[in-house]
Formats: C-alpha cells, sequence, structure tokens
C-alpha cells in the first residue's frame, strides 16, 4: 500500500515502529505535490529550509518518546489564512502578497506540539469570501476528480492537497460552510466544529461571531483525530469555551445508553455500527428542496436507508426558518467583514500603492488594487447594512433571526440526536460559471450557513458520484459541543458504505451499495 492510501492515523503506526521515516514520508508527499500541483493549483506556499529542522526534530522526538499521539510525524497542510511563523500567509490575496507573520496560530503550535509537520499553505478564496476558490489573487485551484470543475470553497486549496493525495492532513476554516462544501465536492471529510471548540488566535478574521477552523481528511477517523489535536480552550482566543474535548456521555446519554443495552464497553467500540442503534436522526424538509440536484437527493435518502436498516430511528422533521438563513448568514458575515478588514489600509501593513498622494486618496487607491472584486463587494455590503438608517432595519434584524435559528435548532435536538442533510444542493460547478452570478453563488450555500449561525457542529462525508464522476457529500449536523455524536454516526456510515475511491480509481456508476 502506498503512503497516501494508508490513512493519518495507519501512517503514524508505521513511523512510530520505524518501517516509514519521517523523511520518506515528508518526502513522499512532496514528490506527490511536485507531480500534481502544476495542474491542480492546491497550494500557495511551499515549507522552505525549515522543513528539514522540523523532519529532524520530529524524528528524534518519535525515538525518543516524545511524540506518542495519534499524528506524530504525519504532515499537514495549512490553510492560507491560519498564521505561521516564517512562513507566508497571504488570504490568496494581493493585499498580504508579502505579509510573513512573526508568531504561529494557536492550532498550528498544537500541531507541532503533536509532532505534525507543515508541508505548506493551501489556496483559498480571497479572505475566506467565496465558495469556488476561484476569487484567489494569485491562481485557481481545480477539483482533482474533474480539473474543469471547481472544488469548492474557501478551503479548495485544503480540500483538493487531501483528496489528491498531496497531504494526508490539511487544516480549512468554516464561516458558513468553507470546510464542509469543498469536501463534499471533494470526495474527503471535513469538520465543522462548534464554535468555541477551537481556538481563533492567529486565524485573520473574516466575520468573527461565525468562522472556525476545522480538519479536512480522507476519513472520519482521521478527522477526528486532528480536530482533538488542536480543540482545547485557549487564553489567547476571547471566544474559547473551557470545556473538555470528548463529551460522549453528555451528548450521547439517550443514543449511546439504549446502544448500550446488551453490550460491552469493548465491544461497542469496536463495533461502530452497533451504536446507531435507537440514534433518533431527522432529516429537516427544508434541506431537501425541490430545487436541488435529483441525485443528491436521492444520495441522502440512500444513507438515509442505510442508517434506518442498522436500527436508527430517522424521521422527517421541519425548521422552518431555514428560508432565512442565507440571507442572515451574508448580512452578519459582510457586516463583520466590512469592520474586520478596515484595518488593511495600506498603513499599518498590506499592500500601499506607489507615488506621492493625499491620506485618503492613498486608502481608496491601496484598498481598490489590494482587494479583489468579491472582497469589496461583500465589504460595500456590510458597509451598507452598518450605516446609520439601514442598522436596525438590517443588521440588528439579522441579528434577531441569528439567535431565533440557533433556539430553532435548540428545539430540534430535544428529540433528534443529529441531523442529516446534504451539504450543498449539487455537485461541483464548471470553473468560471460561478462568479458569473454572484447572488446563486451565495443561494448555494443554503444548506451550511445556518449551522454557522447556531454556533453548531457539523460534518460532511462523501456519500456517493454523480453521473459525471464527481462526488457526492452528507452532512450530519449535531447539538452544541457534541463532535462525538457526529463520530459515532460518520464512522458507522462508513464502515457501512465502504472504502471511498481516490479520484481515477473509479468512475460514476461503478461504486458499491451507498457510494
Amino acid at each position: 500500500m502506498q503512503i497516501e492510501q494508508m490513512g493519518a492515523t495507519a501512517l503514524s503506526r508505521e513511523l512510530k515502529k520505524g518501517t516509514v521515516s519521517v523523511a520518506e514520508a515528508v518526502a513522499h508527499y512532496q514528490k506527490q505535490i511536485e507531480e500534481k500541483d502544476g495542474e491542480l493549483q492546491a497550494f500557495l506556499t511551499l515549507t522552505g529550509e525549515d522543513l528539514q529542522r522540523q523532519i529532524d526534530k520530529v524524528q528524534e522526538g518519535i525515538r525518543n518518546g516524545r511524540y506518542t499521539g495519534p499524528l506524530a510525524g504525519v504532515p499537514v497542510a495549512v490553510k492560507d489564512n491560519i498564521c505561521t511563523k516564517g512562513l507566508r500567509t497571504t488570504c490568496a490575496s494581493k493585499m498580504l502578497e508579502n505579509f510573513v507573520p512573526s508568531y504561529d496560530a494557536t492550532v498550528v503550535k498544537r500541531l507541532q506540539d503533536a509532532g505534525m509537520l507543515v508541508l505548506g499553505k493551501t489556496n483559498m478564496d480571497e479572505f475566506a469570501m467565496g465558495s469556488t476558490s476561484e476569487t484567489s489573487s494569485f491562481q485557481i485551484t481545480k477539483n482533482p476528480w474533474n480539473p474543469a470543475c471547481v472544488p469548492g470553497g474557501s478551503s479548495g486549496g485544503s480540500a483538493v492537497a487531501v483528496a489528491a493525495g498531496m497531504a494526508p492532513l490539511a487544516l480549512g476554516s468554516d464561516t458558513g460552510g468553507s470546510i464542509r462544501q469543498p469536501a463534499a465536492f471533494c470526495g474527503v471529510v471535513g469538520l465543522l466544529p462548534t464554535y468555541g471548540r477551537v481556538s481563533r488566535y492567529g486565524l485573520v478574521a473574516y466575520a468573527s461571531s461565525l468562522d472556525q477552523i476545522g480538519p479536512m481528511g480522507r476519513t472520519v477517523a482521521d478527522c477526528k483525530a486532528l480536530y482533538e489535536a488542536i480543540a482545547g480552550f485557549d487564553e489567547k482566543d476571547g471566544t474559547s469555551v473551557r470545556r473538555g474535548i470528548r463529551n460522549s456521555e453528555e451528548c450521547e446519554d439517550s443514543a449511546l445508553g439504549r446502544a448500550k443495552e446488551g453490550l460491552s464497553a469493548d465491544v461497542l467500540r469496536e463495533n461502530s455500527v452497533a451504536r446507531l442503534k435507537g440514534m433518533r436522526i431527522g432529516i429537516p424538509k427544508e434541506y431537501m428542496q425541490s430545487e436541488m440536484n435529483p441525485e443528491v437527493r436521492e444520495a441522502v435518502k440512500k444513507v438515509a436507508v442505510l442508517l434506518e436498516q442498522q436500527g436508527a430511528i430517522v424521521e422527517e422533521m421541519s425548521l422552518p426558518l431555514t428560508e432565512y438563513a442565507v440571507a442572515t448568514y451574508y448580512l452578519v458575515a459582510c457586516a463583520e467583514a466590512s469592520s474586520n478588514l478596515s484595518r488593511f489600509d495600506g498603513v499599518k501593513y498590506g499592500y500601499r500603492v506607489d507615488g506621492e498622494q493625499g491620506l485618503h486618496e492613498m486608502y481608496k487607491k491601496s484598498r481598490t488594487e489590494g482587494l479583489g472584486e468579491e472582497t469589496k463587494r461583500r465589504i460595500l455590503l456590510g458597509s451598507f447594512v452598518l450605516s446609520e438608517g439601514y442598522y436596525d432595519a438590517y443588521y440588528l434584524k439579522a441579528l434577531k433571526v441569528k439567535r431565533l435559528i440557533k433556539e430553532e435548532y435548540e428545539n430540534a435536538f430535544k428529540t433528534c440526536d443529529c441531523l442529516l442533510t446534504p451539504v450543498a444542493p449539487g455537485t461541483a460547478s464548471k470553473l468560471g460559471t460561478s462568479l458569473q452570478n454572484p447572488l446563486q453563488m451565495y443561494l448555494g450555500d443554503v444548506d451550511t450557513v445556518a449551522v454557522n449561525l447556531a454556533g453548531l457542529p457539523a460534518l460532511s462525508v462523501p456519500c456517493g458520484l454523480d453521473k459525471q464522476g464527481l462526488p457526492i457529500g452528507v452532512q450530519f449536523i449535531g447539538n452544541a459541543f457534541c463532535e462525538e455524536t457526529l463520530f459515532t454516526v460518520g464512522e458507522a456510515y462508513e464502515a457501512l458504505r465502504g472504502a471511498f475511491p481516490m479520484p481515477g480509481e473509479q468512475t460514476a456508476g461503478n461504486g458499491k451499495e451507498g457510494v
């Protein structure tokens, strides 16, 4: 078995046994990047000479027992809006083209503490504003299943790096679906953690009340291991929550309590499918909209049938406020973006026009030339809704709806252990089509944005291929701080589905049942 087919946790086991060295693992992925990234354009910056120092340090740490965790020695790709000391962090924007942070984000520090190595920084939509990875100022990332299609966004580079075997794991950020949607489009697993579960210190902000860093990998187990490496309280982040990472007893009291009847804890751990018995799974009818791709709808229904056959109780339910989620999200997100991006003015740091001009002219020209069209569009929308005379009519009302959406989810979880939905209404679109109609692109976020508004965790897992051979993703939504529930149902579904192929291994229509 080749290294990229092992999975991250399996690779770490081999590294700790000594059958593979850290240098060999890194060299393998560097070769994959060299061979594939010329076409796919997933990476913006690769780690340079410092990578050899990391390799030597981690190899020695594994040898002397310092690094013993499930991901020790594993390389990882990092989205380019997460600060890395000494390594360029651009947010895929001309505004930050030459910005090199003097510190590491908390998540990067935790990767290093776990004995992991950063391969490089991945392409994205500029300042995480977009759903296709086409708004980057530097390059357009392509879907490894079909390079004529988008990989999704804004964490498209991270998703492509994992899907194409150029990295075993990656970090992305999710403000309204930016981990889950590209994960679905590229056939990998992506997790949006509960808001406050993972530190945002060192994440360049888009919308501070919605942004969350999360993991991407080829399997649920790999994502779970990376999540546990980066999650936890951080005093540097004012929104970080003091809470333990594992909450299975609290979050799955009803579901696991019923599943444990007649089963020992050891058998339960070994047989993830058995844990589905009695789990209550709701399918919000608003997510199964008539406008969605019929192939996506059927794929989600097949997932529901598989889970139901194993004893899960799957029922249709309703989340009526889903209708207002997209409008609410873009009002809140753009308002916060307008405020957060005001710091990029050509004075403090970032792009600045040459020549002599007055202060206001310099501001205007620097921001006009340094920021892309989609970013400027969202800043303008945010500035408008925050302006005098419109604040109450738009922004304040959006905050009220945001609270109501959160309450609606809380009520849903009184009777459901998790929710089952599509990740997106369709599969990956052709390059160049989405940006022609920004409003249509925004509406494509209908299945993901409400989860961010409510601050809940959600897991995207590949569940099939459409007739064009493009991946379809299914989304499991959990109650706040109940990531363990999502890992339970996600791993169980994976066991029922079987291994999901990598790009090029399988053509459309030739999959197993449920794939």
